[in-house]
């Protein structure tokens, strides 16, 4: 139902009237100095590209929605600029029905996500965010495939408590959605070795370097000083920012834990061992334009996985790193807000054009990629000794929801680690945890406490479930369209049903399952992806590799579960007969023809 005293639609808000000129585009022309046939002559900018115009550095009114008592909303233009820093509004979707009956306004609150690159965090920091979900939220942390924390069902009235809150233990939330580059993420044990750690400071010297510039997360949330005069200059971001959300990250052979190919820009670390035969950062990988979200039914919308450009050494990444935000910046679509991902700008133009212009811009030529290969796509479950005789305990947390359950009370069980710990916590993309930089002397105490809290129960689960990703989905993200969270313990369970009858009980196969096409669980790049279509209603693709680099394709569409499971009996069935020795069901499927291009 409409808000009380403002427009529904943001085109009649005041200043966010919608313009039919373009939006002072930055001038547009290839490499070669002839004029960009892609640039938008005619077409109005999208409503959101005049939102960000008339922000002030993405102000907007704010200040004035928050303060405003008749209303758990904000105003339909600030739903989109509180998004750069952090947070999205939402509203229970379980109760929208009871409420439009009892003639009440949707239960509004607010998810608030953390930008913490490389999905690192002090014990005190988990302590007080476990804190700020039981005072403010829904008394649930949820750890993402971005290696980032969710806050869910803060109200407006405690969002800048919240916001305050984290920033008292030094983190924040600005950049974490958004049109924006949003949270880096980097190799989930970055202590594993020397190199690994060196990796993860370079994700923090990449998310520091492409974060915006504007004071107002500063302003709004912190009580900074106010701005006077006009917003401050965006220099690689722009005024307008990006034309849709930017994800970056880096990686680490032969683990491919980040899923680096569908990032709009990554990194693959190149090591090369020294006199002594230690592994030494050389360099990296360059890839770029890698995207997972799609459109139902828009077939001018898909998955992309990112193309490999060339070698750079470790003094250049920020510079080629700032020079691809801002080729995207200067000519991604900002008219079309489903086309305007970096992904769509490199596949009309084309790859020599985007390596043409970047050369221009750097003023160099990246010389090849050097040789790299992956051999795994989830997480290493359990114990491992890090360089310098640390340990660290990887946890499965299903979905991610870390939150006290019967029988499982994880929030209560992390709480109680962070208490004693020594080290730190790493949130993995995989929707995991490490418990990392565990001395020697305290891994007996941590396995206790995990014990006693239901913690590792989900180690000694089948390959599949302690693979399996799904995004939030119902009650809560306004996109969805069907279950996931909710629904991946049960479709796990008829996997794992039709595995055991064929007699391949442990074999590990990747299952993500998705409430819309958004991609948000990476579900491309599984070997069986449920996404969701309507209620109980999904779209079944299959055949992605195991490490991350092969999208699959779509075998059924806009079908229920009854015939979900059917189609993976028969083709489960004839898998158990026909594989090849140690072959994946996503190999095997393209093998015998099952699928095709």
């Amino acid at each position: 139902m409409p808000r009380p005293g403002w427009p529904i639609s943001p085109l009649t808000d005041g200043i966010y009237a919608m313009s039919t000129e373009v939006l002072d585009p930055p001038a547009q022309t290839s490499a070669a100095g002839s004029p960009d046939k892609f640039a938008a002559k005619v077409n109005p900018p999208s409503p959101v590209e005049v939102i960000k115009k008339a922000s002030r550095g993405l102000r907007g009114s704010l200040v004035e929605s928050l303060a405003d008592p008749l209303t758990g909303a904000i105003r339909d233009s600030d739903t989109q600029l509180i998004k750069f820093h952090g947070s999205y509004m939402q509203d229970d979707r379980d109760m929208r029905a009871e409420r439009e009956h009892q003639k009440l306004e949707p239960a509004y609150s607010f998810m608030i996500r953390t930008r913490t690159p490389g999905g690192v965090v002090s014990p005190k920091q988990w302590l007080a965010l476990s804190a700020l979900a039981r005072t403010y939220g829904t008394g649930s942390l949820r750890l993402t495939t971005r290696q980032a924390f969710q806050l869910h069902g803060v109200i407006k009235k405690d969002l800048k408590k919240t916001m305050q809150g984290m920033n008292a233990v030094l983190i924040d939330s600005i950049a974490a959605c958004g049109d924006v580059n949003r949270n880096v993420m980097a190799a989930a044990n970055p202590v594993e070795s020397r190199v690994h750690q060196e990796v993860y400071d370079w994700s923090v010297k990449l998310s520091e370097h492409l974060k915006p510039r504007t004071r107002a997360y500063h302003e709004i949330w912190l009580d900074g000083e106010k701005l006077v005069g006009e917003a401050e200059h965006e220099p690689i971001l722009g005024q307008l920012y990006l034309p849709r959300k930017f994800k970056t990250a880096v990686v680490v052979p032969p683990h491919n834990d980040v899923d680096i190919f569908s990032q709009d820009l990554g990194f693959i670390a190149i090591l090369e061992p020294d006199s002594a035969g230690e592994n030494k950062l050389v360099g990296f990988n360059l890839t770029v334009a890698g995207g997972l979200g799609a459109t139902h039914g828009e077939p001018q919308t898909f998955p992309r996985v990112g193309d490999v450009i060339g070698f750079l050494t470790p003094d250049q990444m920020l510079k080629v790193a700032e020079n691809v935000v801002m080729i995207q910046r200067d000519f991604g679509d900002r008219t079309d807000r489903k086309h305007a991902r970096f992904k769509y700008t490199v596949a009309d133009r084309g790859v020599e054009w985007f390596k043409a212009e970047l050369f221009k811009r750097l003023g160099y030529t990246l010389p090849p990629p050097r040789e790299y290969k992956f051999t795994t796509q989830g997480d290493r479950f359990g114990w491992t000794q890090g360089f310098d005789g640390r340990w660290h305990l990887t946890l499965r947390i299903e979905s991610g929801r870390v939150v006290d359950a019967p029988g499982r009370p994880f929030l209560t069980g992390l709480e109680k680690i962070a208490a004693i710990h020594q080290g730190d916590f790493r949130l993995t993309a995989n929707q995991n945890l490490i418990i990392a930089n565990v001395p020697a002397s305290e891994c007996m105490n941590i396995d206790k406490l995990v014990a006693d809290h239901g913690l590792g129960k989900a180690l000694f689960t089948s390959p599949v479930r302690r693979d399996a990703l799904a995004c939030v989905s119902l009650p809560s993200c306004g996109l969805a369209m069907a279950e996931a969270e909710r629904y991946l313990p049960t479709f796990v369970d008829r996997v794992d049903e039709l595995l055991v009858r064929h007699g391949l009980k442990d074999i590990p196969l990747t299952v993500r399952i998705t409430g819309c096409p958004n991609g948000c669980a990476r579900p491309y790049l599984a070997e069986i992806a449920l996404i969701g279509r309507a209620p109980g209603r999904y779209t079944l693709r299959l055949g992605a590799d195991a490490v991350g680099s092969r999208l699959n394709v779509l075998y059924r569409d806009n079908i229920d579960e009854p015939s979900i499971v059917k189609a993976l009996d028969e083709l489960i069935a004839r898998y158990a007969a026909e594989r090849n020795k140690d072959e994946r069901f996503g190999d095997f499927l393209w093998r015998v023809g099952v699928l095709k291009n």
